[in-house]
């Protein structure tokens, strides 16, 4: 059973930046895509990176790109998302999710599509 643990949440003030951690374990296929998703309460979850194991190519939408970016130790089954730039929007829960199956290009689970998710690790963008 695949099981993502996440860890590295925590205040920081705008401007600033935080490294999210994702532990994942249990894929039983080669192929899958991780990612980031985040929660904010009344609001509509909204996937912030993806990234595919076949080929570690990703995806962004415009909320995120140029400051998010996700990336992965394989030798550690770990992922991570560095959060730069960060701003009081950002505020929300990140849990890491996946699917299995072959991803990458233009073809993404999005969050209707994840399968397996983590409980999430809170991110607050304060002063």
């Amino acid at each position: 059973q695949v099981q993502l643990v996440e860890s590295g949440g925590g205040l920081v003030q705008p401007g600033g930046s935080l490294r999210l951690s994702c532990a994942a374990s249990g894929f039983t296929s080669d192929y899958y895509a991780i990612g980031w998703v985040r929660q904010v309460p009344g609001k509509e979850r909204e996937g912030v990176a993806w990234l595919s194991s076949s080929d570690a190519s990703t995806y962004y939408p415009a909320s995120a790109k140029g400051r998010f970016t996700i990336s992965r130790d394989n030798a550690k089954n770990t992922v991570f998302l560095q959060m730069n730039s960060l701003k009081p929007e950002d505020t929300a829960v990140y849990h890491c999710a996946a699917a299995e199956g072959r991803y990458g290009g233009s073809w993404w689970p999005g969050v209707a599509g994840a399968r397996y998710w983590g409980k999430g690790t809170l991110v607050n963008v304060s002063s």
